[in-house]
């Protein structure tokens, strides 16, 4: 009976370890847990975004400075800076690229360069990408071979802002294939047009098409993301940099969908409709959020957000 006394103690240490553990950053700083049974007072930064599965994105800290943040399958993006400001941001992980919910196979590294204009905002993002992926096993092994390099690209995306408003009012890409002895050239262009209601983006629109000779051609895909019903609280992204927010969008060609991480807001509802005809129903979503005492929001769409002291 004492052997099972002590076994029963030793079960609780290690569970109080755990939930501690699971209380603090990598720093040991305590975090804002998911019961909200406090707060933080004062400065903060966003830790992590979790699933009640998988953590989707941590962000760790040099300083005030957001660095490196590792998302789903130890995906890692490290994020460099020229004084304050982001100069580059290099990415090697797996993306969801065909937008079926699910990360590819394929692992992807691209590295992306962020140019200032006169005023000091964003203007100009110029970025290489590499594609890998296994090769099927060649009989009689049974193992995929190691990752190969599938595709090349380069990117440039021009970054427009609202002269009434300074606030994001377009992105225009560029991007064509990257082939070793052929002579580069963009072959495909997009457009994203940004609305707003108030400070918050109310609707985002992307038209795709081929481009030839530097000429951008017609559209030939079109698609469009609303956001409704915003509630007065603090958005989770309102503590990263806008450039880093600007990038992360750029990640796939369906990451338009996340533009709400451009609000001071929360949507409470979010459509997504594709414009090439026929047109069909939009795809609506929508959310009850928990928030804080401080008014950050902590749990909305299925991910909860968790902040460290900054």
């Amino acid at each position: 009976m004492k052997q099972l006394f002590y076994f029963i103690l030793l079960i609780a240490g290690f569970s109080s370890v755990y939930s501690c553990k699971n209380l603090v950053d990598e720093e040991g700083n305590p975090l804002i847990d998911l019961n909200n049974t406090g707060g933080l007072n004062g400065p903060r930064a966003l830790y992590k975004e979790i699933t009640d599965k998988d953590t989707l994105a941590e962000y760790h800290y040099g300083g005030l400075l957001v660095n490196t943040v590792i998302t789903d399958s130890a995906s890692i993006t490290n994020v460099m800076y020229s004084g304050d400001k982001i100069s580059q941001i290099v990415f090697n992980g797996f993306l969801d690229l065909d937008g079926n919910g699910k990360l590819d196979k394929d692992s992807v590294s691209f590295t992306r360069l962020l140019t200032y204009g006169n005023t000091g905002r964003l203007e100009m993002i110029s970025e290489n990408r590499s594609i890998f992926r296994r090769p099927p096993p060649v009989p009689p092994a049974t193992t995929p071979g190691p990752q190969t390099l599938l595709r090349k690209t380069k990117s440039l995306y021009g970054v427009k802002y609202s002269a009434a408003t300074a606030k994001l009012d377009s992105i225009i890409m560029r991007t064509g294939p990257d082939i070793t002895g052929t002579p580069f050239a963009y072959d495909n262009f997009s457009k994203t047009a940004y609305t707003y209601s108030g400070d918050n983006v109310s609707k985002v629109i992307r038209h795709y098409g081929p481009m030839a000779g530097g000429v951008m051609g017609a559209v030939t895909t079109k698609y469009s993301y609303e956001y409704y019903a915003y509630d007065n609280e603090i958005s989770p992204f309102t503590l990263l940099p806008l450039a880093y927010k600007i990038s992360r969008l750029l990640n796939t060609d369906l990451n338009d969908k996340e533009s709400l991480i451009l609000s001071p807001n929360n949507p409470k509802r979010w459509s997504f409709t594709d414009l090439t005809p026929p047109i069909p129903n939009p795809i609506v979503k929508s959310t009850n959020y928990v928030y804080d005492p401080q008014t950050y929001m902590t749990k909305g769409y299925g991910v909860n957000y968790i902040y460290k002291p900054q």
